[in-house]
């Protein structure tokens, strides 16, 4: 594991600290991911055993993914906005700095008396008293899992299914090139203490609505491709939820698609959002998308990352183009 600089605490000093703490509200960021989601009520189910008030809030008052819904404790999910108290202990977990939790969460991350962060997005600023933050680390509930642990939590089948779903979506079914030996073992302890793969398997990624369906299938007409085919580059306009009747959530999986394309190196999908576009990065090589993004203020791992740019669609699309082509005609890669 190489921990960031930002890094100011252990994973066993970290317990300890949440150890010697009764009241905790957990957050994540904006539009959740199973690893997001996975890690804040598995950490939630962690400190319930032990005894303590654990309670998960969503940064935006939105639903999350439906595929997520079947998570233990996810009905209990509440907006940050919504949220009265009481609240002492801030928890962040996978969000790596304070725009990617919404003004109402990181309100009261400042109003709790002890912050701590559980990441694994490297990020340049410490927003929180400790942070423990490993990029090396393929999800962050493997780190949750490993917290709870430490903690002396009970480890059973709700904690172990919240984190195994977390670490599945994350390595995209253990096919991404953050899936190592440290990963792979992790998955099989939480199989052991009661996590279903197959089960999880079925919510996730045998569960598509026919909306998001036919969304990919408007995304596969028109994609373009660059580089000599080194990239796969689609969008969806608003017109396209209202068309098909899909939600948000209904695009996440079309990058996957693009990115299963032989010769594809860099997959990209972008979203309109009325006055602004929302791009994904996926790689499955060297190149380092993170470092795509942070050109234009996005950030997230070196095979997998995001950005926003305001603005059209059209003029997205070219400046993403040419970003693309520029970075993979030279033929730029990572280690």
């Amino acid at each position: 594991m190489s921990v960031t600089p930002q890094t100011n605490t252990t994973l066993p000093e970290l317990a300890a600290a949440l150890l010697e703490r009764d009241d905790f509200v957990i957050c994540g960021h904006v539009s959740p991911d199973g690893d997001c989601i996975g890690s804040q009520l598995g950490l939630m189910h962690a400190l319930r055993s032990l005894g303590k008030r654990a309670v998960c809030l969503l940064a935006k008052d939105e639903p999350i993914d439906v595929r997520l819904a079947f998570l233990p404790g996810a009905d209990e999910l509440a907006p940050a906005a919504t949220y009265a108290g009481p609240a002492s202990t801030f928890v962040a977990v996978d969000v790596p700095m304070r725009d990617r939790m919404n003004s109402a969460a990181a309100r009261l991350l400042d109003a709790c008396d002890f912050s701590v962060t559980v990441d694994h997005h490297a990020f340049d600023e410490r927003m929180s008293d400790l942070a423990y933050v490993d990029p090396d680390t393929a999800a962050t509930t493997m780190l949750v899992w490993e917290l709870a642990g430490l903690m002396g939590a009970e480890r059973g089948a709700e904690l172990a299914t919240c984190c195994y779903t977390g670490l599945v979506t994350d390595t995209g079914r253990f096919q991404y090139q953050n899936t190592d030996a440290a990963a792979l073992a992790a998955g099989a302890a939480m199989v052991e203490a009661g996590a279903d793969p197959a089960a999880v398997a079925r919510h996730i990624f045998q569960n598509r609505s026919l909306p998001s369906v036919r969304l990919e299938a408007l995304a596969v007409e028109r994609m373009r491709f660059g580089a000599g085919g080194a990239y796969a580059l689609s969008w969806v306009n608003r017109a396209d939820f209202e068309d098909t009747g899909a939600v948000k959530a209904d695009a996440e999986p079309i990058i996957d698609a693009l990115r299963s394309l032989r010769g594809v190196r860099v997959a990209c999908m972008l979203r309109d959002q009325g006055d602004s576009v929302r791009g994904s990065f996926r790689a499955k090589d060297g190149t380092d998308v993170a470092a795509l993004a942070r050109t234009m203020g996005g950030g997230g791992h070196k095979a997998a990352a995001g950005f926003t740019l305001p603005g059209s669609m059209d003029a997205a699309v070219e400046r993403v183009s040419a970003l693309l082509s520029d970075a993979l005609d030279t033929g730029e890669r990572g280690a």
